[in-house]
């Protein structure tokens, strides 16, 4: 592909990644409508959102192992229909379990665009060169986390279209980015002898959710120290127990356990973890924050955010450019951390009553550490990887940070819950209302609506406070990733694109005529062997143009 096919490819994969980050991050300052509609509860709540992320998860890293052996540029179309029928099926939906189903839809089609795109732009551009383009991409990503939750409280404001649309509005920007994709992507297929581990993923995603799910019904369907309790973690430990164990006998692991021989990429799982806990669980509960708490509407929940977006775009493109220039990347990435962490923790000291400009100055801190740290985290990794396991080690970071944040969503949704009933419970009693039986868990978003006002009230504010606890973990969890990037060993950004590693490695593995490596790989079209591309470059000019070098070879101007 040359430069402007490339650019051209990259426009087209951006939309795609904005069709789906559009379509998760629109439904956001719906969901207190949709939950209260839908006569949902808080549990419920942090479902919608975990069912999502828990999908893409347990998928990413088979996306990954696919696009080792088959089209990539089909399987980036794949998610992308997968995920806009999810969005479709999702505005059908008539009660909350019915919604979560499919929105574990759009989680199958979100895990392959979350890994792909990485794995193409990767293919196309060469660590030190990406540093570039990892601006754009956050800028798009930035750009969908703001247009998100504006159009869908202008959708949930008016009155004609209801939060069904917030589901259905992305799918003709979903049929352009197919268009364009299919015109301008053009990779060759690399074909390898891949066996895709499914009992391994089918473990591990089944370990996770167990374990997700002790934690969002522990201490409210049953006591933490209960049979039930320790059934359901034993049963969680076994199947990852199981998983692991798979992944050691499987000739191609879903997560290669190998890949954690090197200390960046142990260290940057390690990271991501930390990163995906914060970065979603903090954020999924900002809107609940602005409409429930503060009382202010869908559309001006959306563009109260506008601070943290804003940081986001701004310090993801400058540091892209810088990291670009430099070929440096840790002193970015520490930066992001820190100011990430410093973030969370200024939010941990707010409450129902909060200056909202000292809040906007907050986000606007969190956000410039988001736009450092979430993109940039993938280049280390992908530097040291090898040409082939370029796939599997982006899908393994991706994997990760998918994990951290759906685990950081269910469990920072479960401390939000136990908090407010407890706060609302000493509201209550403050108040002079008898909490009943239930504690004071018995009024909350289920039935908002219904409350006297008084009531309304008092839980309003219990969710203001409470929500503070769920920026203090996420700020305690940034610094956890924050240590982890500062033991991270800086190694020069490559300045060669994987599809050029992959040629080099398989030039050097070449055992015979036919092109095929000692890997077992064949490759469509030539393999290159990079010392004779270089003697070639060094004759042709002397040929084309005289001993004064006046002429052009084959190969200049290929960067």
């Amino acid at each position: 592909m040359t430069h402007r096919q490339r650019i051209e490819a990259l426009i087209g994969l951006m939309m795609g990644m904005f069709v789906a980050l559009l379509s998760s991050t629109i439904v956001s300052n719906a969901l207190p409508t949709i939950i209260t509609d839908l006569h949902g509860t808080q549990d419920q709540y942090t479902w919608v959102v975990t069912a999502t992320l828990l999908a893409s998860t347990a998928t990413t890293p088979i996306w990954g192992k696919f696009a080792d052996l088959v089209s990539k540029k089909m399987l980036v179309q794949l998610s992308l229909l997968v995920f806009t029928l999810g969005s479709v099926l999702s505005g059908l939906s008539t009660s909350v379990p019915m919604l979560i189903g499919f929105r574990a839809i759009q989680g199958l089609g979100l895990g392959g665009l979350q890994a792909l795109v990485m794995i193409v732009i990767a293919a196309m551009f060469s660590p030190r060169e990406r540093g570039r383009y990892q601006g754009p991409l956050a800028a798009v990503m930035s750009l969908a986390t703001v247009a998100g939750p504006l159009i869908g409280g202008v959708i949930v404001d008016t009155s004609w279209l209801g939060w069904r649309w917030t589901f259905y509005v992305g799918v003709p920007l979903a049929v352009v980015a197919l268009v364009v994709i299919q015109r301008t992507l053009n990779l060759p297929v690399v074909r390898r002898e891949v066996k895709v581990d499914y009992l391994g993923a089918t473990l591990i995603a089944g370990g996770v959710s167990v374990l997700l799910i002790w934690v969002t019904l522990a201490g409210k369907n049953f006591d933490w120290a209960s049979g039930m309790s320790f059934g359901l973690v034993a049963l969680g430990v076994v199947l990852l127990a199981l998983a692991i164990f798979t992944e050691t006998k499987a000739s191609d692991p879903v997560v290669p356990l190998r890949l954690f021989r090197d200390r960046t990429m142990t260290l940057a799982t390690l990271a991501s973890v930390a990163v995906g806990v914060a970065m979603f669980g903090g954020a999924v509960f900002l809107g609940q924050y602005f409409q429930i708490a503060r009382g202010y509407s869908p559309t001006v929940a959306g563009l109260l955010t506008l601070p943290m977006v804003f940081g986001s775009m701004l310090s993801s493109t400058v540091s892209g450019q810088l990291i670009t220039k430099y070929g440096k990347w840790k002193r970015f990435l520490l930066i992001g951390a820190t100011a990430m962490a410093a973030g969370f923790l200024l939010l941990a000291t707010t409450d129902h009553t909060t200056d909202m400009a000292l809040i906007g100055v907050y986000l606007f801190v969190l956000g410039a550490g988001m736009g450092m740290a979430m993109q940039n985290l993938v280049l280390p990794v992908q530097n040291n990887a090898a040409p082939s396991d370029l796939g599997a080690a982006t899908a393994a970071i991706t994997f990760f940070r998918s994990l951290g944040g759906a685990a950081g969503v269910s469990v920072l949704g479960a401390v939000l819950s136990s908090h407010v009933a407890t706060l609302t419970a000493q509201g209550l009693v403050g108040a002079g209302i008898d909490p009943g039986p239930a504690g004071g868990s018995g009024a909350g978003l289920s039935n908002l609506k219904e409350l006297p006002a008084a009531v309304g009230d008092i839980v309003r504010a219990a969710y203001g406070d409470a929500t503070a606890r769920v920026f203090l973990v996420s700020g305690i969890l940034a610094l956890l990733g924050l240590v982890a990037i500062a033991f991270m060993k800086e190694v020069a950004l490559k300045t060669t694109t994987g599809l050029e590693q992959l040629d080099q490695e398989r030039a050097a593995n070449a055992a015979g005529a036919d092109g095929r490596g000692t890997d077992g790989q064949v490759v469509d079209g030539p393999v290159v062997d990079a010392e004779l591309v270089a003697e070639i470059d060094e004759v042709e000019p002397a040929l084309a143009g005289g001993p004064d070098g006046a002429g052009r070879g084959r190969h200049a101007g290929n960067g």
